[in-house]
């Protein structure tokens, strides 16, 4: 599967922003789909997933409460919707599937196998 991340730009704090993923290829329903980010000078961070078979959605801690993540396997899309950003929210953006990583591993970016080129969130005070 190939992944396309877009939407990101520059917002600022309280504000919000909705981020894409696009997929190509098969048995999409099946991947469980990642977010996550960057920030500079930092290790890659988890922020939410949703798993394929089912589309069942976890958050990090840090963002539980603020984004939500959707999927739409008819069109092999899933959406990260940012809503009360805050200035520690500026990192790129990554999109990540995986039709193997189990929910004890959801976490860990190594778990997925495919990734999109990432796309900027930069929120302003």
């Amino acid at each position: 599967v190939q992944l396309q991340a877009s939407g990101g730009g520059l917002v600022q704090a309280g504000g919000s922003l909705r981020l894409s993923c696009a997929a190509s290829g098969r048995a999409f329903r099946t991947y469980s789909v990642a977010w996550f980010r960057q920030a500079p000078g930092k290790e890659r961070e988890f922020v939410a997933v949703t798993r394929g078979s089912g589309g069942s959605t976890y958050y990090s801690d840090s963002t539980k409460g603020r984004f939500t993540i959707s999927r739409d396997n008819a069109r092999n899309m899933v959406d990260l919707q940012l809503s009360s950003l805050k200035v520690e929210d500026t990192a790129v953006y990554f999109c990540a599937a995986s039709q193997r990583v189990i929910l004890s591993s959801i976490g860990f970016a190594t778990n997925y196998g495919y990734w999109g080129q990432g796309t900027l969130v930069t929120v302003s005070s």
